[in-house]
């Protein structure tokens, strides 16, 4: 007898249906399983057979059965096929009656004990269900807040193989599971760190604003112990809250990832991303085998910390040229080409010098000119012009941090940035895919960043005496337009000019 169960496979960051024909029939007894199955999908057999067995299902002879996966030109990957697979083949052995077995799609690994097991991918698959058509999706219990969190598709949680096969014959009900969304909002968005946690460092906090607020991406350079760290780890605090439309797109990348919690249901707060610099090229970009996302995905809406920057593989800092200008990675293999989001906020720490204590008043350097230089080289400059601001940390005093009196709180500082991002969305509603600053192009800036007279000198005089690229100049204008947002001033001035050339430091350094 012929049976067709409807499951998923996700392709980049989107899912694909996948129908399940399998086919018993009088012959020599054996497992064929077609449809270009990876080494995963050809171990089912043994799962899926222990799980039936286990289940309480009992079947005299053992048939030719013939499982297709189509479409069959597309490599399926993963144990999430073991779940349709044994009830599609329960149906064409005839051990249960499903008569409405079509009407639902289902993914889920099985245990020997037909226990059903989490497994990653089941939001984009379950939105792809629901573009099929489908009335509802069995998915493992863990994952059942995951997705129903995708609208107009019932999804029923269920534990094992048993349970799965009575609700699909009408024996027993199982309930689809709720979102409340309100719920999980709340939840999600709470942070365990605060900006008024953070002593002294006025200078660095005005700046880390300024950024936020236009969406720069952000150089730290400081003494060891300065609070580079700190600082970075509070910037997703004040981050404007994720739209819904933000947090599907992150949850989906994390869910294809593996890296959602059990239970955990949405992406809601901003993610923070902080690989260590022995990372490889594949493993910030993405790729493998089977390609994954990588780290600068997985920051997507968020923020991506590298720390001691130039301590990074040079060729894997130049892999971010791409993601910092195009907000996506496409990764290009013989047989596809996978295309990720990454729009996020990079922010980067360094030491001034091998030692760390270039121009620190305590300790002294003990770095040659030719070695700050050298260390400072590692960092290239075409990935530098990317950056729209160098700060430099200093380090705290004793005074500030013996002091009992808190800083302003993530709270306080959002409530300007959402402000400072308002005004740009109004600026740029015409524009498609520009909400902030940061994102602006070159026809962009002649028409949004106008200089008054005395700024257009000073920027003049800056080039010449600094050397900027243009590239730099462009940052400078940017990161000048959003200080003059943030002064609620039309026009761009000198002083928002001159403020915004205070954050080109290793330039300044580098010249100096």
């Amino acid at each position: 007898m012929l049976a067709r169960v409807y499951s998923g496979a996700v392709y980049g960051v989107n899912a694909y249906p996948v129908e399940l024909e399998i086919n018993c029939s009088l012959g020599d007894p054996k497992f064929v399983l077609v449809g270009l199955p990876d080494a995963a999908v050809k171990e089912s057999k043994d799962r899926v057979l222990t799980a039936i067995g286990n289940s309480a299902f009992r079947f005299e002879t053992f048939p030719k059965i013939t499982i297709n996966l189509a479409p069959a030109d597309i490599k399926k990957e993963g144990p999430v096929y073991d779940l349709p697979i044994a009830v599609g083949l329960i149906s064409a052995l005839e051990l249960a009656k499903m008569p409405g077995l079509s009407h639902y799609a289902m993914i889920g690994e099985l245990a020997l004990s037909g226990e059903v097991r989490r497994v990653q991918g089941v939001l984009p698959v379950t939105l792809a269900m629901r573009d099929l058509g489908k009335r509802g999706i069995l998915v493992p219990a863990e994952n059942a807040e995951e997705a129903a969190v995708a609208e107009g598709i019932d999804v029923f949680p269920v534990r094992t193989l048993r349970e799965a096969v009575d609700f699909l014959s009408g024996k027993v009900e199982v309930e689809p599971f709720r979102a409340d969304l309100n719920e999980l909002i709340s939840r999600e968005r709470r942070y365990a760190e605060d900006f008024s946690d953070v002593k002294g460092q006025e200078s660095a906090k005005r700046a880390i604003e300024i950024a936020v607020s236009g969406g720069h991406n952000l150089l730290m350079i400081g003494s060891p112990g300065a609070g580079k760290t700190m600082l970075a780890r509070r910037i997703p605090t004040i981050l404007p809250e994720m739209t819904l439309d933000e947090a599907l797109e992150a949850t989906r990348i994390h869910s294809i990832a593996g890296t959602l919690k059990s239970h955990q249901a949405l992406v809601f707060q901003r993610p923070f991303r902080a690989p260590h610099h022995t990372i490889s090229d594949a493993g910030l970009l993405g790729g493998g085998a089977h390609p994954l996302p990588g780290e600068v995905s997985l920051a997507h809406r968020g923020v991506l910390f590298l720390d001691e920057l130039p301590e990074f593989h040079r060729n894997v800092l130049e892999v971010l040229r791409q993601p910092l200008e195009d907000g996506h990675v496409t990764i290009s293999r013989a047989a596809a080409s996978l295309d990720f989001p990454s729009k996020f906020m990079l922010v980067a720490a360094m030491n001034p010098c091998p030692c760390g204590y270039s121009g620190d008043p305590q300790r002294e350097c003990r770095c040659s000119a030719q070695k700050i230089q050298q260390y400072r080289g590692k960092v290239s400059g075409p990935l530098l012009d990317r950056i729209d601001m160098h700060i430099e940390v200093p380090p705290v005093k004793f005074s500030e941090l013996s002091s009992l009196q808190k800083g302003e709180s993530s709270a306080e500082i959002r409530a300007r940035v959402v402000a400072c991002r308002r005004l740009q969305r109004e600026r740029f509603r015409s524009l498609r895919g520009v909400t902030c600053n940061a994102e602006m192009s070159a026809c962009d800036l002649q028409k949004f960043c106008s200089l008054d007279g005395a700024a257009q000198d000073l920027l003049k005089m800056a080039m010449s005496e600094l050397n900027f690229s243009a590239r730099a100049y462009n940052r400078i204008v940017k990161v000048a337009r959003t200080i003059a947002d943030m002064a609620e001033s039309g026009e761009i001035r000198a002083e928002h000019v001159s403020e915004a050339i205070q954050y080109r430091s290793l330039d300044r350094m580098m010249w100096i």
